[in-house]
């Protein structure tokens, strides 16, 4: 495996906010995660802590988990978040921490993907909801971006139908907004 496969975003941690600053779907996110909370949010795969900053004043407590300490260290810097390094596969957090959990254009970077929904479901509390936004496979022209990514990255696209049933397999109530040109959300309740 290549250096670059394995944490592709070591390269452009330093400008990578600059480089999607265009697209911070944070008011659809506060809606689909149902914010403000009381509880503990986790953004899962939050890189530079772009979509956790934005949402820090609107849950008790916000973290970051990223694979790549690059992007981490961004996170963390003048953002008023907390960071953590990790996998979401293993996932470093007691069961049921979370009341809201978010995932923002990353979960076709996880390595596997049923072992992170299961990890995710493990560490939402019981009425708490996870958010997924993902680029939407099912269009037509999404799917070449996807590919490509596929071959530099090594990612892996699913529909959101597919992402659905990865979390009613584990009992989760889910419904999909698949209403944006280029991406779905998976709204997956505990």
């Amino acid at each position: 495996m290549s250096l670059f496969k394995r944490d592709p975003f070591r390269f452009v941690a330093p400008v990578y906010d600059l480089l999607v600053r265009w697209f911070l779907p944070v008011q659809r996110v506060r809606e689909h995660l149902a914010l403000p909370t009381e509880g503990r949010l986790l953004d899962a795969g939050g890189g530079t802590g772009r979509v956790a900053g934005a949402l820090r004043t609107h849950a008790r407590d916000v973290v970051v988990l990223d694979y790549s300490m690059p992007m981490l260290s961004q996170a963390v810097h003048g953002k008023g978040i907390k960071g953590v390094q990790g996998e979401v596969e293993h996932l470093p957090f007691v069961s049921e921490a979370f009341t809201r959990v978010v995932i923002v254009d990353a979960f076709h970077h996880f390595r596997d993907h049923s072992l992170a929904a299961e990890e995710l479901w493990r560490v939402l509390a019981p009425g708490g909801r996870l958010v997924i936004e993902e680029p939407n496979v099912d269009r037509w022209y999404v799917k070449p971006l996807a590919w490509l990514e596929g071959v530099l990255f090594g990612s892996r696209f699913y529909a959101p139908a597919h992402m659905a049933e990865m979390f009613r397999r584990l009992g989760a109530n889910v419904r999909v907004d698949a209403s944006g040109r280029l991406n779905a959300w998976i709204i997956v309740d505990k």
